[in-house]
């Protein structure tokens, strides 16, 4: 039986807003970070229980009393409570900086009862911070950790972010290829809906790219840089390899993936991409181009990119485009492309698609 997953949570600047006196004393300063208590509810839902370790400076002190600490944070926990999210345990440490408490974050003294705790599952707990003292206890904790972006304290996610990483378990990956020629970083992850993000000196081609973030419906990152003073080929070549290596990592074992995809008309042309995950690389392509180039990309690049990607992927694609007009010729491939992803890529389960017991 797998055990039970906890998410630890700081409290000041985590769940609640942190003022600047950094004490929330008084009921007028309880102010909830943004949207965390939708993350919660779906990190609840995949099974997670919530742990609450907290630094107090001088908690019970004159400068601090303890009355002040009470009625916010039980008003506090009651929202939380009424929203459906309780929290399993809570760990206050109202010592001082000076005072080197080995209770005091980012030491974990005070964990030490869950430490010998077997019904835990380690591997996928985390903790969630503002600040990097939050993160040096994770890491004492060898647990994954998450700091959320603040003015102050930097960090680098937010709150769905966060319940996106843990209770999706999204398939990402990127690949930063260097070369003489071309240096390009791509980003992706398929389970996560995002405007492109495409830069690649090339105009027309990045609005090429961002069809297949768009309508493939997963989140893409392309910046390439490459020597466009001798020609586009390099570029378009090299970022075609990038891509479909980023897929192909992306997908691991693609177990429960669609596999296959997707006929697409745009006005006067229609354009058909027959596509398998099949990890034997194939491009068949059938369609002409009468022009030399649309904008700033040359058309005879289009199915050299197309080959590049199902080189690097492992993919078997068939692409079919017909038409008058070269624009919508050149941007029903892609769409098309990127439709047939979209089926591919899609989780229906959990079993490898495949007689053979691999892909």
């Amino acid at each position: 039986m797998s055990g039970v997953p906890i998410l630890f949570v700081d409290r000041d600047g985590t769940l609640i807003e942190e003022p600047d006196d950094f004490q929330i004393d008084a009921y007028e300063k309880l102010r909830f970070v943004a949207g965390v208590i939708p993350a919660l509810l779906k990190l609840r839902d995949a099974g997670y229980q919530f742990v609450i370790v907290s630094n107090q400076d001088g908690l019970g002190t004159q400068a601090f009393p303890q009355a002040c600490f009470a009625g916010p944070h039980a008003l506090m926990r009651q929202v939380f409570a009424s929203q459906g999210i309780v929290f399993r345990d809570e760990f206050i440490d109202s010592s001082f900086p000076a005072d080197n408490s080995p209770n005091r974050k980012p030491g974990i003294g005070m964990l030490t009862g869950y430490l010998q705790d077997r019904s835990i599952d380690w591997s996928r707990s985390a903790m969630v911070g503002d600040r990097p003292t939050d993160i040096e206890f994770a890491h004492n904790l060898r647990i994954r950790s998450f700091q959320l972006r603040t003015a102050q304290f930097g960090g680098d996610c937010d709150w769905a972010d966060i319940a996106h990483a843990l209770a999706d378990a999204p398939r990402t990956a990127c690949v930063q290829r260097n070369t003489k020629e071309t240096q390009i970083r791509i980003a992706v992850d398929l389970d996560k809906s995002a405007e492109p993000k495409i830069r690649t000196g090339l105009a027309f081609f990045d609005h090429m790219l961002e069809q297949i973030g768009k309508h493939g419906g997963f989140a893409l990152e392309i910046e390439a840089k490459g020597d466009l003073q001798i020609d586009e080929h390099h570029t378009v070549e090299d970022t075609g390899l990038a891509l479909g290596q980023a897929l192909r990592e992306a997908l691991g074992d693609k177990r429960g993936i669609g596999r296959y995809g997707f006929t697409l008309p745009m006005d006067e042309c229609l354009a058909q991409a027959a596509l398998d995950f099949s990890g034997r690389p194939y491009f068949v392509f059938e369609g002409a181009f009468t022009r030399e180039r649309v904008g700033d990309l040359p058309l005879e690049l289009v199915p050299h990119f197309f080959r590049s990607l199902c080189d690097a992927a492992g993919l078997n694609l068939n692409l079919k485009v017909s038409g008058d007009n070269d624009h919508h010729q050149v941007e029903a491939c892609f769409k098309a492309l990127a439709r047939a992803l979209r089926q591919a890529i899609r989780r229906e389960g959990a079993e490898l698609p495949s007689t053979k017991g691999m892909l």
